[in-house]
């Protein structure tokens, strides 16, 4: 049995701390950032903000207490990326040697343009005693994955990454049930890049059905968003094929195809001549990861030297305001090149 504690009370985090506790043999806590939203959650009988409808599981913990995260062996973060490091700053100094750390926020940090684990690193470092830090594996959690699928108990399949072999089976072990199957690797740079650069071509992907494009134009941005995503992934460590797998084709196919992708529902709205303001309102406190991942990706990305003619054009609609359509265009009238 592990003791496991899931920081974030959103969507996705209920969803993981719900199917931990369903696996059986763990004790499970939820956390939310402060007492009075945990209090919330007990008094409703679930998590009507981010995950209504879902009664929360006998045995489950919710708490606001900081000092939870003590006395959990698997820390498993799942705060929204513009968030964590507030959060892991506060929380860090309740780390403990020995304990396991699993990212599964999807994301760049704006300005550091930072992976998600690389923030939790340089908390530990900044805010936790030196053995802390040397002895804490901290590795991500990535995969095609609707949080209400996961929930609900639907077969979902996700890969999880350590530097530590050994460390990423342990977790896979603990993770994995009858409804989620986890694969281990141990490329966390192309494993956390692959989910967090997924969201921006998922914003594409809206933007397109927003204006009317059908099929070949979703099948183009797919393809050729893949390839952008691994020319940053691998320019920055990452391996190609880990791009070729769950954490990457497998969730950049469901994010730019499902109607529960948040992404690609605000691409849509967007395509449809509505303001970004506006959107961002009507998702009822929910993220859309890659609105702020777009803007961080081009930075890592000017950083490396790589194009992201895509990721371009979603920053100008996004942020300057540009005409869908003339994005489109644009896209379709660059110099012609070699596939490869």
């Amino acid at each position: 049995m592990s003791r496991i504690i899931v920081l974030g009370d959103g969507a996705w985090g209920t969803a993981l701390a719900f199917s931990l506790q369903r696996r059986g043999g763990h004790q499970v806590t939820l956390w939310a950032h402060t007492p009075q939203l945990a209090q919330e959650i007990i008094d409703a009988g679930e998590n009507k903000l981010f995950l209504p409808g879902f009664p929360l599981p006998a045995g489950i913990t919710i708490t606001g207490d900081d000092a939870a995260v003590s006395e959990a062996e698997i820390v498993l973060s799942v705060v929204p990326s513009e968030f964590l490091r507030a959060t892991l700053t506060r929380l860090a100094p309740r780390l403990r040697p020995g304990q396991i750390v699993v990212s599964a926020s999807k994301g760049v940090e704006n300005r550091s343009f930072l992976r998600m684990t690389q923030i939790i690193a340089a908390c530990v470092a900044e805010n936790c005693p030196a053995q802390v830090g040397r002895t804490l594996p901290i590795g991500a959690l990535s995969g095609p994955s609707f949080a209400l699928e996961v929930a609900q108990g639907q077969p979902t399949a996700l890969t999880v990454a350590f530097d530590d072999p050994g460390v990423a089976t342990r977790v896979q072990a603990a993770f994995s049930s009858e409804s989620l199957r986890l694969y281990t690797s141990t490329d966390v740079i192309g494993v956390e890049l692959g989910g967090a650069l997924k969201n921006v071509i998922a914003i594409a992907a809206g933007v397109a059905a927003g204006v009317g494009l059908g099929h070949n134009s979703a099948a183009a941005l797919i393809t050729r968003g893949i390839a952008e995503i691994t020319r940053l992934a691998v320019a920055c460590g990452g391996r190609r094929e880990t791009l070729a797998g769950l954490s990457g084709v497998g969730d950049l196919v469901l994010t730019c195809t499902g109607s529960l992708s948040r992404n690609r529902t605000v691409g849509r709205e967007l395509g449809q001549g509505r303001k970004l303001p506006e959107i961002l309102v009507g998702l009822g406190g929910k993220v859309a990861e890659g609105v702020l991942t777009t803007r961080a990706a081009l930075g890592l990305a000017r950083q490396q030297g790589i194009e992201m003619p895509i990721a371009e054009q979603m920053e100008l609609i996004l942020n300057e305001g540009k005409d869908p359509r003339e994005a489109i265009k644009i896209l379709m009238l660059r110099p012609g090149k070699d596939e490869l």
